[in-house]
Formats: C-alpha cells, sequence, structure tokens
C-alpha cells in the first residue's frame, strides 16, 4: 500500500502540475468518444495500451470484459453502457479480451470454481462462446484457451447488441462496434473484421470493425 500512496505523492508533486489545465478543463465535464470494456485482470490497462488521456475513454472494467444481455433487472454494466451510448454520446465501443486471460481459462478448462460462487455464476453469461469453442477441435490446450478469448469476445458483441442504447445507435448509424483481443507478451492487438469473420492484425488493418 505504501507504493501506491508514494505513487500519489509523485503524481500530486510532479504529475498533476504539469498538466494542470487539462484537469482544469476535466473537472467540468467529460467528453470520451469511446467505450472500452476490458478484463479487471491488472495487466491490461486501457490507458496505456491506447496511449490516451484522462478523459479519452469511458472503462467498464471486470472479470473476462462481459457485457450481460439487456434484462429485466439492469445491473451496473447495462447502467455503464446505457449512459455512454445515450448520455455521452460515444461513437465507438471497443471489447478488448487478452492473452492468458484467468477468466478464460477457467471456463475453457473446466475449472471447479465452487469455491467463488459469485465469479461462477457471472462466467454464465460466457455459456454461448463455451458451447462454440467447444465444438471446434483444437490442438492443444492454449489453443482452447486462445480459442474461448476470441469467442468471448464475438459472444459479448452479440450480447451488448441487446442493449436498447445501443441498438438504437447501430441503428441511426452514429455508434461502431469493435471486437479486439491483446496479446500481453507481445504488445499486439487482433481485431474482429466483419468483412472476413476473423480476427486481424490491428497494426495491418486498422480500419477492422465488427461491423459490416
Amino acid at each position: 500500500m505504501r507504493d501506491i500512496i508514494n505513487g500519489f505523492l509523485r503524481f500530486q508533486q510532479e504529475v498533476f502540475p504539469s498538466r494542470k489545465e487539462l484537469f482544469k478543463t476535466l473537472a467540468t465535464g467529460q467528453t470520451p468518444k469511446a467505450l472500452f470494456i476490458s478484463c479487471s485482470d491488472s495487466r491490461m490497462v486501457p490507458e496505456l495500451v491506447t496511449q490516451r488521456e484522462p478523459g479519452d475513454l469511458f472503462v467498464i472494467r471486470n472479470a473476462g470484459n462481459i457485457v450481460p444481455s439487456f434484462g429485466p433487472e439492469p445491473g451496473g454494466v447495462s447502467a455503464t453502457v446505457e449512459y455512454a451510448v445515450a448520455q455521452l454520446k460515444v461513437s465507438d465501443i471497443v471489447i478488448c479480451g487478452h492473452s492468458d486471460c484467468g477468466a478464460m481459462t477457467a471456463v475453457a478448462t473446466c475449472a471447479c470454481l465452487d469455491h467463488m460462487p459469485a465469479v461462477r455464476n457471472w462466467l454464465h453469461h460466457t455459456d454461448a462462446a463455451r458451447m462454440i469453442n467447444e465444438s471446434r477441435p483444437h490442438a492443444t490446450e492454449k489453443d482452447r484457451i486462445d480459442g474461448m478469448v476470441r469467442e468471448n469476445v464475438i459472444a459479448q458483441l452479440n450480447n451488448i447488441r441487446t442493449h436498447p442504447s445501443v441498438a438504437v445507435a447501430l441503428a441511426q448509424g452514429r455508434l461502431a462496434l469493435h471486437g479486439w483481443v491483446y496479446d500481453i507478451e507481445s504488445g499486439s492487438i487482433l481485431a474482429l473484421d466483419a468483412a472476413s469473420n476473423r480476427f486481424v492484425p490491428l497494426a495491418q488493418h486498422p480500419a477492422a470493425s465488427s461491423e459490416d
């Protein structure tokens, strides 16, 4: 904890003064252009990976970068999606999985989660992805886990389309969806390309989008 406090002190004494005008502007409002939904994994930091400034991204982080389908009792993820789209008018939503994801590893390997009932129940939102992944052959366990990461991104993109605010924005042509997978070791990103229905390197395909 001391390291965290020392980090704040450095921010307050060194970083904040040099960015004072930025924070003065942000003090009265925010206009993020994108909603970024990623895993809570400590190795995946959206602002670092995308090199965005404070105020640029509206971020949701949870175990497995999951977006439950819209239902009669919306939770915090649903409320945050709705606020980002209906109130902040973000133009893009990114759902980003990552390599070596603990949540997807647990799902892909059928790990026993009886000791973590909340996690077990939460991961039921990946059931569609799990069933699709299990229907396909995998040469190795790593391939099975990597496949689960990708299928989960696709499943969560399908889930987010059930949210009324997202459906309206898509119909009006003012919102685009993006599915990414970040590789921790290489720093690269694969993006879902709707035209080919494949994950392609974002560096070589910067226009790749999950929308036709």
